[in-house]
Order: structure tokens, then C-alpha cells, then sequence
């Protein structure tokens, strides 16, 4: 018989965490209110082994001084294993595993951070690896108890406001709708009635927009990806005027305000129905970024509900059809 090849596969790295996070039996409203003591708030992180975004979070966010610095000073950081087996009493005093837990609160990304307020509510979520002068501004935000000024997005859109590179044009793709930008679902033309379409939201000058374009974008696995999509290109600052998949109108700005887009580029996945079931709003490469479309756009989503457990078994069934995987590459 012959014999099968099957493909390799590169680019995974576990994390090495810093010895300062803080011990825990993970009961989390006793941990929320032992922070609280000390004037800090507690983070919740998960974490998987092999996953090269969470060594990144250590290796280059936490490279810098004055980060290290600005979250022990205001926070507590305790690590959950998404596919461990501790027990975790959440707040409200529900027994999960780790495991369990992580399904529970939906964590399709790793590294994936919760950051509690003392009242044991959820102020900020940040689902994947964000570079350090976005996770600066996410500290900031928390530490700085801001939300009680408005939702991180408009944080994050008054700090760019006045940024000069805002204006200019967007690096393009000839797979995108041209204006006018109409999503909404019952308006769509014959050719794109019953797609699923996404939303790029980016901004003139920006390093990693122009390497989503010239490297991820390029690749001819993505490329037959997104030609099943309608797909809409968006500047996050600018007043363009856009209806929404539901049917509203609202401007660029707004409506990236009003989703919580806090990271460029980002991209929104909706159904034919006009609903959201996807959403990449952090930094990530060609394998992870070509893993949600095809997640989105095959319908896997519906029944496979844990994404980590969807980009395994793709990646196996790469290899197995002979061909390398690497999940670190652009």
C-alpha cells in the first residue's frame, strides 16, 4: 500500500508566564474581593499550550517596562488553562472545570482576558493578541476605571481622533463591494442575497492593514475564501454613510463605535439573516484570519460551537492531504 504523507505542522509555542501571577483556588468572587483589598482588579487570562499569540502577549507586551509596571501596580492576573481540569467557581458560585468554564463564557481566542471591576462585573474583554500600544491603551481604560465614561470603543476613538494619519486612502482589494455601502439583507442584490458578508473596518497608515493586504489578503487560499463573501471595506474614523445588515443608517464611525471595533484591522462576519457570528478584532495571521472565513462561510459554526476545536481539526485535515501547516506565518 502506499504509504500516506501527511503534512507538518509549525508555529506553535507555549507561553512562559512570569512567576508573579497571583495563586489562586480560582474561586473568582474571593479573588475579585482580595484584588479589591489591595486598590487592584483582578484579570482572568486564558491560555492553551502551543499557542505562539499567548507566548507574544509575554515575550513582547510584557518586554516593556512601563507595562509591567502599570498592571501590577492595578491588577492581579490569574491563568486559566482553556482545556484544564482545576476546578473554577465562577462569580455567581457556579462549579466548571477549566475547561467548561472557558466554553461557558464563550473563549474563542486565546489569549483571551477578562478584566473585573470590584462589583465582580466584566468592564473589559479582549479576545486574541493585541501589540503593546493597543494593550497600553486597554490598561489604561481599566485602570483608570474609564468605563464609567463609555464603552472602551469610544476610548479608544477619542485617543485617535486627532490623529492626522486617520485621513488618506485605504489600501484596497478588487474583491470589495464599491460604495454605496448597502448591507442590509433584505436590499441586497440577486448576486448577493443569501451571502454572508463581511466588514472590514481599517484606517489609512496603518502597518498591520497594510499586512493583512500584502501578505494574507494576497494568498489564494483567502482570496477563494472571501470571493464567497460580500465584502465591504470600511474606514473605522471616517463619516462614510453605510446600512447596516439590519437595515439601519449610521455612519463608518458610528457603527464601529456601536460593535466595539477597538483594534485595526478588524473584520465582522454576518449571516444571510443579517446577524453577527464572527468577529476578528485583534492581530492575527493568515492561518487563524483564513480559519474564520472558512468557519463562517462552510456553516461549521452552527454545529462545531468551539472554534479552537474547528482550527485542530482543519489543520489536520491539511496535513492529511499531504500539505505543511504553519500557524505563525503571513
Amino acid at each position: 500500500a502506499k504509504e500516506e504523507i501527511v503534512g507538518k505542522y509549525f508555529g506553535a509555542k507555549t507561553a512562559t508566564h512570569p512567576e508573579w501571577f497571583k495563586e489562586s483556588f480560582l474561586d473568582l468572587e474571593e479573588d475579585i474581593a482580595d484584588s479589591a483589598k489591595q486598590g487592584k482588579r483582578l484579570v482572568v487570562y486564558f491560555w492553551q499550550p502551543g499557542c505562539p499569540y499567548c507566548a507574544q502577549l509575554w515575550e513582547d507586551n510584557f518586554a516593556e517596562d512601563d507595562i509591567i509596571e502599570t498592571f501590577r501596580k492595578n491588577f492581579e492576573i490569574i491563568a486559566i488553562n482553556m482545556w484544564g481540569n482545576r476546578e473554577v467557581v465562577s462569580v455567581g458560585g457556579n462549579d466548571y472545570t477549566e475547561k467548561s468554564f472557558a466554553e461557558a463564557l464563550s473563549v474563542a481566542y486565546t489569549p483571551t482576558l477578562f478584566f473585573f471591576d470590584e462589583n465582580k462585573k466584566v468592564v473589559l474583554k479582549l479576545q486574541g493578541y493585541i501589540p503593546p500600544e493597543n494593550f497600553r491603551l486597554a490598561l489604561q481604560y481599566v485602570s483608570q476605571h474609564k468605563e464609567k465614561e463609555g464603552n472602551y470603543a469610544s476610548f479608544v476613538a477619542a485617543n485617535k481622533a486627532h490623529d492626522k494619519s486617520n485621513q488618506g486612502e485605504l489600501h484596497t482589494e478588487r474583491y470589495f463591494s464599491k460604495p454605496v455601502y448597502q448591507l442590509d439583507v433584505s436590499q441586497l442584490s440577486k448576486a448577493d442575497k443569501g451571502k454572508y458578508q463581511v466588514v472590514f473596518f481599517e484606517k489609512p497608515h496603518c502597518k498591520n492593514c497594510d499586512l493583512l493586504h500584502q501578505k494574507t489578503l494576497q494568498d489564494k487560499e483567502t482570496i477563494r475564501l472571501i470571493k464567497q463573501f460580500k465584502s465591504v471595506q470600511l474606514n473605522r474614523y471616517a463619516d462614510t454613510k453605510v446600512i447596516t445588515p439590519s437595515g439601519k443608517q449610521t455612519t463608518a464611525k458610528a457603527w464601529a463605535t456601536q460593535l466595539n471595533i477597538t483594534y485595526l484591522p478588524a473584520m465582522v462576519f454576518f449571516d444571510p439573516e443579517g446577524k453577527e457570528v464572527m468577529r476578528i478584532n485583534a492581530q492575527m495571521r493568515s492561518f487563524h484570519i483564513q480559519s474564520v472565513f472558512d468557519y463562517v462561510v462552510s456553516g461549521a459554526y452552527k454545529t462545531e460551537l468551539n472554534f479552537q476545536r474547528y482550527i485542530s481539526a482543519r489543520a489536520d485535515k491539511i496535513r492529511e492531504a499531504g500539505k505543511d501547516v504553519d500557524i505563525w506565518t503571513y
